[in-house]
């Protein structure tokens, strides 16, 4: 078999066994016709791929009594034609191969190539099949010019300033935080386009950055003016670096492409360029070179850098007038332009902002954290008797299932598996009057102490701005499939919440004298969020009357009246509360609740469908939506395709079920905390409050404020986080605050 290619073979027969056979029956067919010489399981596995055998054997199985339409000599391999290779590249962003393609041609520049290009605009996005006869534009006829006096400035102004869309762009020396600002470049009108240079070889040809800056800003702030680009995200970033922030963002290519089309090889500026317009832009490397000879955009003559840079403000308008229809036919355009697009420059801000460090904290934990690893290894080693590497998963399977004679759980390609499952396991089976059965759970506590220094303290001490010395994550909007955001550089998102010993990491994070960090996040969004979709009035009546979810959930499921309900059923149906936005089978909650077998778990998960018909309704709908058009839509329209509910694999199809409901529940959790940022970041522009957002982390929002002003703050920032949208249950947010993260919560 070959599970790669879905060839099903027989379970538990690998080449090394299926060779031994044949080798002894000579064929498959022998095997059967001796199957009576097996026993046990290879016998059972055998028996039961009968049937799929013959199919196995035809899915390996070349064909050779096919007629081919060609003669050997017109399979010789041709020179290849380097215009179509080139062209196929950069379609499919192979940057690398790109230069190679260049080289051989014999290093003509790319217009001076006769192009093939994947010819006129289809009527679908996804239409892309090649043309031959068709060409790739490789310039434009647009008008381009350098604004380089104060008269060309004034007067690009008084036109800026009655336009009704502006696309926005920036040149920089770099791509990292304290890069220079080069130049800004500005397009309003298709195949039109200004560049003004605040840096450039020639200083004295241009205005300076005070003087470009001061007259722009009032257009760039002006809400009114709508603006568009690709990846806003980072023009925003190095905007607010030179004091202005841009306002009135309500479309960005990199952000459309995205959402129509989340598995595109290359949501860059000249991919969608060559896709969408039929045209090729100017490549970077024809400017500033690579490697140790790699220039700046600083360095770059003015004559040159005018067209290419102007060109990116023009291609990000022209984009939006071609990707736009698909948006609003897709029914997810009010969902890039009033959520996804102004929150691109939120989140510019965030980046910005940063939050404050103490690497003494980190240190102080770290040593305290390395102490006790030393000290548990010692308790390994005096548990089980024997010297070893903790570290090393093969010598630790040794000492337990050899040396200790512990049962063995799953196996991997590489032994006996010793990861936290199997471990977990073990600990439960824990014997005090046994030492040595102390060995997996210290393991376990080992192993989450070396993480936390390792994965957090080292690297966030790394992360610190020495600057500022604040923490500048970034943070990407959508990369995950259900819309939430993720984090990285470093990853704030997964700072440890569920021990207090990774809890404490938090209180390195730290407000400046004078201030507090704000938590805010809402109370059981996802319940919230389930109970809307679903309409199930037995839940909906549950958090209108403002009754603790998991214990009305438990006297329901167990029958029992609210004060019956004991600490036990109220945690299984915590567990199952939030396993059912997942998807959990039987199987899977009876992994999560502790003593509970696979029937009981069945039972279990069928009463609180009965108990909750709307929910079962609801779960089925989600599912039959997928496999009806191949995709799920969250609250505010976003789109996931799930393509493993059609599978033929029940394992693949079962996957795509849990899918098609986490989907809908957790993406429009990410709906709702994303309108509500960008909602509370208009409430603080407009109203000047004295706070600013640093982070979000899934529904929680961590904000600075001053400390006199957190509490009047504090009731803003969860009334505008209330109010984001409008469900069939009320949703409701906490806010605490305090001197550092740990103790905001």
């Amino acid at each position: 078999g070959d599970t790669a290619d879905n060839v099903p073979g027989v379970e538990g027969i690998g080449p090394k066994t299926a060779a031994e056979l044949l080798k002894t029956y000579d064929t498959i067919e022998g095997i059967y016709e001796h199957i009576h010489e097996l026993k046990g399981k290879r016998k059972e596995n055998l028996e039961k791929a009968v049937a799929t055998l013959p199919l196995s054997r035809t899915l390996v199985t070349l064909k050779r009594e096919e007629e081919f339409p060609f003669t050997m000599d017109q399979a010789r391999v041709s020179p290849p034609e380097l215009p179509k290779m080139l062209n196929l590249f950069q379609q499919l962003g192979f940057n690398r191969y790109q230069d190679e393609v260049k080289k051989l041609s014999g290093n003509m520049a790319i217009g001076a190539i006769p192009l093939v290009g994947p010819g006129p605009v289809q009527a679908s996005l996804f239409d892309t099949a090649p043309d031959e006869e068709s060409t790739l534009a490789s310039a434009v006829d647009g008008l381009y010019q350098a604004i380089t006096t104060r008269a060309q400035l004034d007067e690009l102004v008084a036109t800026l300033s009655t336009q009704p869309i502006l696309s926005v762009d920036t040149e920089t020396t770099g791509l990292g935080r304290h890069s220079d600002l080069v130049g800004i470049c500005l397009s309003w009108k298709a195949g039109e386009g200004v560049y003004i240079p605040v840096r450039s070889p020639e200083p004295v040809s241009h205005l300076s950055e005070a003087e470009v800056l001061g007259v722009l800003k009032p257009i760039l702030e002006n809400e009114a003016i709508k603006k568009t680009g690709h990846n806003l995200k980072f023009d925003a970033g190095v905007l607010l670096r030179v004091g202005i922030s841009l306002q009135g963002a309500k479309f960005d290519s990199m952000l459309a492409m995205a959402l129509i089309d989340p598995a595109q090889g290359s949501a860059k500026l000249d991919a969608l360029a060559e896709k969408f317009l039929k045209y090729r832009m100017i490549s970077i490397n024809e400017l500033i070179g690579d490697g140790s000879t790699q220039k700046t955009m600083a360095d770059v003559p003015l004559s040159t850098i005018t067209k290419y840079a102007a060109e990116d403000a023009d291609i990000a308008l022209q984009l939006r007038a071609k990707l736009l229809p698909t948006l609003e036919e897709m029914g997810m355009s009010e969902l890039l332009q009033k959520v996804e697009a102004p929150l691109a420059v939120v989140l510019a801000e965030m980046e910005h902002n940063g939050i404050f460090c103490d690497p003494e904290e980190l240190a102080r934990q770290g040593r305290d954290l390395g102490a006790r690893v030393d000290d548990l290894r010692l308790q390994i080693r005096e548990a089980a008797g024997m010297d070893f590497d903790v570290n090393s998963p093969r010598q630790l399977a040794e000492v337990l299932f050899d040396k200790l004679g512990m049962k063995a759980g799953k196996k991997t390609k590489t032994g006996r598996s010793t990861d936290v499952e199997v471990l977990e396991k073990l600990a439960s089976e824990e014997d005090k009057a046994v030492p040595h059965t102390a060995v997996p759970r210290l393991i376990l506590e080992f192993r989450q102490l070396n993480k936390l220094i390792t994965t957090y303290l080292g690297s966030l001490r790394d992360s610190i701005d020495k600057h500022d010395h604040r923490i500048h994550t970034t943070f990407h909007q959508l990369v995950t499939a259900t819309g939430r955001l993720a984090s990285n550089g470093p990853n704030l998102q997964n700072i440890p919440v569920r021990s207090d010993v990774g809890r404490q990491i938090r209180k390195a994070f730290q407000a400046p004298t004078g201030h507090v960090l704000m938590c805010a996040d809402y109370s059981q969004v996802e319940l919230r969020i389930l109970a809307h979709l679903s309409g199930d009035p037995g839940l909906i009546r549950a958090f209108d009357e403002g009754q603790d979810i998991h214990t009305a959930v438990a006297a329901q499921v167990f029958g029992v009246a609210p004060a019956d309900v004991t600490r036990e059923m109220r945690n299984n149906a915590k567990t199952i509360n939030f396993g059912i936005i997942y998807g959990v089978t039987p199987f899977g909650l009876s992994r999560r609740i502790e003593g509970m077998d696979v029937p009981t778990a069945s039972k279990l998960i069928q009463d609180y469908k009965e108990r909750f018909p709307g929910i079962t309704t609801f779960l089925h709908e989600c599912v039959e939506t997928a496999v009806s058009q191949g995709y799920v839509t969250t609250i505010l329209g976003r789109r996931r395709a799930i393509p493993e509910v059609r599978s033929t694999n029940g394992m693949h199809r079962a996957l795509g079920e849990r899918l098609a409901i986490n989907t809908v529940v957790q993406g429009s959790g990410a709906d709702l905390i994303k309108t509500a940022m960008v909602n509370l970041d208009r409430k603080i522009t407009h109203d000047k409050l004295p706070m600013k957002m640093l982070l979000q982390i899934h529904d929680e929002l961590v904000l600075e404020a001053p400390e006199a002003d957190a509490p009047s703050l504090s009731k803003i920032v969860t009334s505008v986080m209330e109010d984001a949208m409008a469900l069939r249950v009320p949703l409701v947010a906490e806010a605490g605050s305090g001197r550092d993260w740990y103790s905001a919560k």
